[in-house]
């Protein structure tokens, strides 16, 4: 990695610059290797300004939140990672429409926006992630996603162009965005609530959030639902139908409580939780003849 480019990013002032940062320090599974460059703009002035210092290098890199949708390799990330986080946690509001960082906290969001009883995001109640996340993923549950409330999202390129994308150019569909095949940085998103009952909405909100507690194991590190719904199958049902509730590989295991999570229960590796999921596919595969694909992003170091 290049000297060069390390001391370039640290005299720039952008936020935080480290070498060999441990991955699993930003991932919800507490899983991965080092980054060979770590970076945390802390502005989206930041983030324009590390993109262009990077691109000359032609270095791999790539954007995370809260890592709550990663599997890192263990022996880490080539290249360069960059994190919103918390200096690129904000929001500015105008009754129901609200402006946020790409690193605000997506439960956080949820939460402090139901309490002023604002209704469209009674969904996000237990999502973990961050906003630019969300965007990314088009993240959704219990029949809505972030598709039903985006307005805009001011989005990075990495030719450096930072542009406002529509909800129509944004191509939403399950779990999927326009900016996961352009490689594109979702640095803010502007979305549109409405006023609601502010009691309802807290209850709605409750309800999710007490759902996913009864049902999805938050007790163990992990990375929320790891395959995707191969509709009009749903993942969780047919993993316990093979009955693979509770197979365990190394450190991690299929959870007992819900089926479509593998937990970290005892200093797990990346390799542990990938053979789990080698083995899901090729058994589902072999019993009912469907493919599952995984919902979590698998990173190899190249």
């Amino acid at each position: 990695m290049s000297k060069q480019l390390l001391q370039e990013l640290q005299a720039a002032e952008i936020g935080r610059v480290v070498e060999n940062e441990p991955l699993s320090k930003h991932t919800t599974w507490k899983i991965g290797g080092p980054a060979d460059i770590f970076i945390e703009p802390d502005s989206i002035k930041s983030l324009e300004k590390t993109m262009a210092i990077i691109q000359p290098y032609h270095l791999p890199w790539r954007a995370i939140g809260r890592g709550s949708n990663l599997l890192v390799d263990d022996e880490g990330i080539e290249g360069i990672v960059i994190k919103l986080g918390q200096k690129m946690e904000y929001m500015e509001r105008d009754g129901g429409r609200i402006r946020a960082g790409g690193g605000f906290s997506f439960i956080k969001l949820a939460t402090i926006l139901s309490k002023d009883g604002y209704s469209g995001l009674e969904f996000a109640g237990g999502i973990p992630g961050t906003v630019g996340g969300a965007v990314f993923m088009n993240a959704g549950a219990h029949g809505s996603d972030m598709s039903q409330i985006l307005v805009k999202a001011h989005v990075l390129y990495p030719d450096g162009r930072l542009v406002w994308l529509s909800n129509e150019e944004l191509e939403f569909s399950y779990r999927t965005s326009r900016l996961q095949k352009e490689k594109a940085i979702c640095a803010e998103a502007v979305i549109q609530l409405k006023p609601g009952n502010k009691e309802e909405v807290v209850q709605e909100m409750k309800k999710h959030k007490n759902y996913r507690r009864e049902t999805q194991p938050w007790n163990y590190p992990c990375a929320g639902s790891v395959f995707r719904n191969p509709l009009p199958n749903h993942a969780g049902e047919l993993i316990e139908k093979a009955g693979l509730k509770g197979y365990r590989n190394g450190g991690a295991q299929i959870s007992e409580q819900h089926a479509n999570f593998i937990v970290n229960i005892d200093h797990a590796k990346a390799a542990d939780v990938l053979g789990i999921i080698n083995h899901v596919k090729n058994t589902i595969y072999d019993l009912y003849g469907v493919t599952m694909n995984t919902e979590v992003e698998i990173v190899k170091r190249k």
